[in-house]
């Protein structure tokens, strides 16, 4: 998940790999997660929940979905999950992993949230994310996926929470950009 606290300052002049390397370093190699997934509509009514507990270990990453009864739901890893605005790749944050990054010089010093950020272009396949990094903590701010050069899907931090002595967003959203409805994911436990 987005961590909002780094042990270190970025340089503004830092290259893409620097800044990679620094929110990969502020995810857990080894965490359990528990949290719900809460579909609503534009009005922010519930139209579907999920409880979630995400485990990653040696470099394997399992997600579990329940549904209101407590029944394990199946889904896929491809697309978005249960008709959510949630995808694997938005739980996992595995976009960060992608061998294929450079500046986006077009958004140079954006900001979120007033948190001046560098964009970085992420790519793998026919994959393409853009993230904005927080250029004081190197903390993942924002991410959106684009399809031919245009956002389809954004992810963003709303509040963050601090978990033993790791500093972390606890509530996030994601839209799937004109489709009426959004996703937030909460964090509830950090193991």
């Amino acid at each position: 998940m987005i961590a909002l606290l780094a042990s270190f300052l970025i340089s503004t002049n830092a290259p893409a790999s620097e800044l990679v390397q620094s929110c990969r370093t502020m995810i857990p190699a080894d965490v359990e997660l528990d949290g719900r997934i809460i579909l609503r509509n534009r009005k922010g009514f519930s139209q579907a929940e999920y409880d979630y507990v995400l485990t990653r270990r040696s470099g394997e990453t399992d997600l579990v979905l329940k549904d209101a009864s407590g029944s394990k739901v199946d889904f896929e890893r491809e697309g978005r999950i249960l008709g959510t605005d949630v995808t694997w790749s938005d739980i996992t944050l595995d976009y960060l992993w992608w061998d294929d990054f450079s500046f986006d010089e077009e958004r140079e010093a954006e900001s979120v949230h007033g948190q001046t950020c560098s964009v970085v272009i992420m790519k793998k396949g026919d994959r393409t994310v853009r993230v904005w990094v927080d250029r004081k903590t190197g903390a993942l701010m924002q991410a959106e996926e684009l399809v031919s050069g245009k956002p389809v899907r954004r992810l963003w931090g709303t509040r963050i929470k601090k978990f033993g002595d790791r500093w972390m967003a606890n509530v996030m959203e994601v839209e799937t950009l004109g489709s009426g409805h959004r996703t937030k994911i909460t964090v509830e436990e950090l193991r």
